[in-house]
């Protein structure tokens, strides 16, 4: 008789034990998904709020500048500026464009107050990195920007992205401050956000301006869906493993 008991006590230990495994899996898999609910909700929040930014009205560059000193969201926000381009400092930044490799163009704008905004004037081809290659697009005189306002990075955004080739001007993420430094402008001279000139057609057809993109993913729903089923499928699997399982 003590030997049933010990077993009984034994198989008894057992279930519970299972039990809480299985409490515990469910829990973590609903947290997932409710995790992936709040996350679409912030996505679409988001995705509003830039297509309402990039509707609005055009602002200048202090209106710009005011709304980032006071904490504000600048991206993707319509600006106007002027001045004259230093085609002498371009930056490249490694990007494809309609299935082409090539190079995003940044180049300081001097403004009138005396510093320079690092401008992307758009897509050039792999073959004409080499603005020499592209003299029509250089424009020499003072010219009008309208573009959208791209905030500064504040570190490489993920450890699989490369360094930057300051020796062979190629930037593999939008690093504004080594920009700056390395064609001699101090922090000081330089507005901290970049501007992507719109798809107004530069001399020569480069660079190719508009190439800011907005499709970011929005797949929470369907990973949410996916943590909620896994969860329905661990309570299904669980109930009939328990209902034929003999006593």
């Amino acid at each position: 008789m003590a030997e049933i008991e010990t077993r009984k006590k034994g198989s008894l230990v057992a279930r519970l034990g299972a039990f809480a495994v299985l409490a515990i899996v469910f829990a973590i898999l609903i947290s997932l998904g409710t995790w992936q609910m709040q996350r679409l909700h912030w996505k679409e929040g988001l995705l509003q709020a830039i297509a309402e930014r990039r509707s609005a009205p055009p602002v200048t560059l202090a209106e710009v500048e005011k709304i980032s000193a006071e904490g504000g969201d600048i991206d993707y926000r319509t600006v106007n500026v002027s001045g004259t381009f230093d085609h002498s400092k371009e930056r490249h930044f490694f990007a494809t464009y309609n299935g082409r490799t090539g190079y995003y163009v940044f180049t300081p704008l001097n403004i009138e107050d005396g510093r320079a905004l690092f401008v992307n004037r758009g897509f050039v081809p792999f073959e004409l990195k080499d603005s020499s290659t592209r003299l029509a697009g250089e424009l020499p005189a003072s010219v009008a920007i309208h573009g959208l306002a791209r905030p500064k990075l504040a570190e490489k955004p993920s450890s699989l992205v490369p360094d930057n080739d300051l020796a062979k001007n190629i930037f593999y993420w939008k690093d504004l401050d080594t920009m700056a430094s390395s064609v001699g402008l101090p922090a000081e001279k330089v507005v901290p956000f970049f501007v992507d000139a719109d798809a107004t057609p530069n001399p020569g057809g480069l660079p190719i301006g508009g190439v800011t993109q907005f499709d970011l993913p929005n797949s929470h729903l369907q990973y949410a869906l996916t943590w909620y089923g896994l969860a329905g499928a661990l309570v299904v699997v669980s109930g009939v493993f328990l209902m034929r399982r003999k006593p």
